[in-house]
């Protein structure tokens, strides 16, 4: 299978059309933002404030049009205020959201960090996340495979990782199916669409088979 993507395990539940794109997709392809009392345009990536949700692709492309068009205003139907930060602020908030995730998921049991731990569940697990930071060598990333079934994706850097997991920086993570994995896909799916981070090279041949 090859790396990174857009698609995730979950390809229908409730659509949502796109202010920028106007095309309808699942929601969890979108970023959800509401308008707050004071009329300014708000993320909400845990989708659980109140008020009328106003959806964007998960995409910077997409995210950048509704912002220099005011596209928030034409949607939500009355004059809006767009903080100047507000594609950073999104950013950040998809960060910390992805990087909770895998930490709740090493504290279960269900993550693991370093080349050698990575390489041993790839072999003997049912590895659903493979997860390597941007800034990682290249060489020493394609040393790793990315399972049949499974997903890959290189949108953290080696310091953000490195919060998932408790360390100073981390460049090879993998998380096993079940869990929160499938948040994690979707997390991670979302921040790269943002970020337009690699979403793969080529996957290394498989060591298992060497």
């Amino acid at each position: 299978m090859s790396r990174g993507g857009q698609k995730t395990d979950r390809d229908d539940g409730p659509e949502r059309r796109c202010i920028a794109t106007a095309e309808v997709q699942p929601k969890h392809g979108l970023l959800r933002f509401v308008i707050g009392p004071d009329g300014q345009v708000a993320p909400d990536l845990a989708e659980k404030l109140p008020g009328r949700g106003i959806w964007v692709a998960a995409d910077r492309a997409a995210l950048e049009l509704a912002v220099k068009k005011n596209l928030f205003s034409r949607a939500a139907k009355q004059p809006v205020t767009i903080p100047p930060d507000l594609i950073e602020k999104v950013e950040a908030g998809l960060v910390r959201r992805l990087t909770d995730l895998i930490a709740l998921s090493r504290k279960a049991g269900g993550a693991v960090a370093g080349f050698e731990k990575v390489k041993d569940w790839l072999a003997t697990k049912q590895v659903k996340v493979l997860l390597q930071a941007t800034d990682g060598s290249e060489r020493g990333k394609s040393k790793l495979w990315t399972p049949t079934g499974a997903r890959y994706f290189s949108v953290l850097t080696a310091q953000e990782l490195g919060l998932a997991f408790g360390r100073q920086s981390v460049i090879h993570g993998a998380l096993a199916a079940g869990g929160l994995a499938p948040r994690v896909v979707e997390g991670a799916a979302k921040l790269q669409g943002l970020r337009k981070a690699d979403g793969g090279h080529p996957a290394g041949k498989d060591e298992r088979n060497a």
